[in-house]
């Protein structure tokens, strides 16, 4: 039955990329709107379902299912949220870049000072000294990283299917970090340093899950750049701190 008198508005529900959270299928729109607060969600022409039924969902549904890896979740967030023409790319790659490094930062601080069982020197001098050792260890780990995951990934996986070519990955790959967000309970409350360690490899198993969304590789392929861009990112630091305490004591015999 053919439905009269409709007003419909499409501007939030056709633009290119939006994709099938259930089989991740192509789709051209989402919903259709026929007056505010009035809208009908469409189903995928591939596996009959409800193409994005987080459309209607609250934000903590979205938060616990992403916290399950759960791949549609995923492909809500990277396609029909992050997608391209409904987020400033750039902007966003460089917000995301400036917070992932500032989590990597507080990592640190947190790893050093619950292992040495001291807070770092008040001295200006001293805290200088070491904040600078931090924010290099810091820097050098996550550049190793970041390359040896594109390189890895452009070795093993597919294609990006997203757009802007492979800073999509990376953007893919900083956002699906999420969980170090949880490193910001260490400020009120003590933990041990094997905390850090159980984030860590939740973020790895979240990068692994986003990385299988967007590139449609196989999760051994998606395992093995992780693994490889995880374990060249802990050699990089742990060599770059060892450099930096032999110079050190170099410096100061």
């Amino acid at each position: 039955m053919e439905e009269s008198g409709r007003t419909t508005s499409e501007a939030e529900g056709t633009t290119a990329g939006f994709r099938c959270v259930q089989c991740g299928f192509p789709i051209k729109t989402l919903y259709i709107q026929y007056s505010p607060g009035n809208i009908r969600l469409m189903k995928c022409g591939n596996c009959k379902a409800v193409a994005d039924e987080y459309i209607e969902c609250e934000l903590m549904i979205l938060m616990i299912d992403l916290i399950l890896h759960k791949p549609k979740a995923y492909r809500h967030l990277f396609y029909n949220v992050l997608g391209e023409g409904r987020a400033n790319f750039e902007s966003l790659l460089g917000k995301s870049i400036l917070a992932y490094l500032v989590l990597e930062f507080y990592r640190m601080w947190a790893l050093i000072t619950n292992e040495i069982e001291r807070p770092l020197s008040l001295s200006a001098v001293s805290f200088v000294m070491d904040f600078g050792k931090m924010l290099t260890i810091v820097i050098i780990g996550n550049a190793a990283f970041l390359c040896s995951l594109l390189l890895a990934a452009r070795k093993f996986l597919n294609a990006p299917t997203g757009f802007h070519g492979w800073k999509w990955i990376l953007l893919v790959v900083l956002v699906s970090s999420y969980f170090k967000i949880f490193l910001m309970a260490m400020m009120v409350w003590d933990f041990p340093s094997s905390v850090i360690y159980i984030i860590d490899i939740f973020v790895m198993s979240s990068n692994i899950v986003a990385l299988k969304v967007v590139t449609d590789s196989d999760m051994a392929r998606c395992l093995a750049v992780c693994v490889i861009a995880h374990g060249i990112k802990f050699l990089a630091g742990h060599y770059s701190a060892v450099i930096l305490q032999t110079n050190d004591k170099m410096l100061c015999p």
